[in-house]
């Protein structure tokens, strides 16, 4: 058997896994704000801190390690909840995806004003301007290129 807790704004509320109606709890570490009423003992403004507590009756004693972290200003949320904060912000993660690829792909096509080609028919572009260095040989300049030899490599 095993402790039930339960936590809500500073209070913790503990109760006793046996089922006797004498039960004697301990608890060190806690404020002496603390009431006990027969499987259920209430620590109230509880501190955050940890503290071991047990609970006997005759014989039988059960001990447990509490750290519980409790706060002022929680707010408790059920499971319904917390699906529908998560749902409602993937649909409007996913719709500000789509409107933005929407914009986005009517741009695609348009070139901006400043350093765009006029749109019409595709002309051919000339053939490069040949540079002197690397003209051919044509009739009658071989002379140019005689006193070049071949390297044997």
């Amino acid at each position: 058997k095993e402790f039930l807790v339960e936590i809500s704004g500073t209070t913790v509320t503990i109760t006793c896994p046996l089922a006797e109606e004498n039960i004697n709890w301990e608890v060190t570490g806690t404020n002496p704000k603390s009431r006990s009423s027969e499987r259920k003992y209430v620590i109230e403004n509880h501190a955050s801190s940890p503290a071991n507590v047990s609970c006997s009756s005759g014989a039988k004693k059960y001990e447990m390690y509490l750290n519980a972290k409790v706060c002022a200003n929680c707010q408790e949320l059920d499971a319904w909840t917390v699906t529908g904060i998560i749902a409602g912000d993937l649909l409007i993660t996913f719709g500000v995806l789509i409107l933005v690829y929407y914009f986005s792909k009517d741009r695609k096509g348009r070139a901006s004003a400043a350093g765009s080609r006029p749109r019409g028919q595709k002309m051919q572009r000339p053939p490069p301007v040949p540079n002197p260095d690397y003209e051919p040989i044509r009739k009658g300049q071989r002379e140019v290129y005689a006193g070049l030899e071949s390297r044997g490599f």
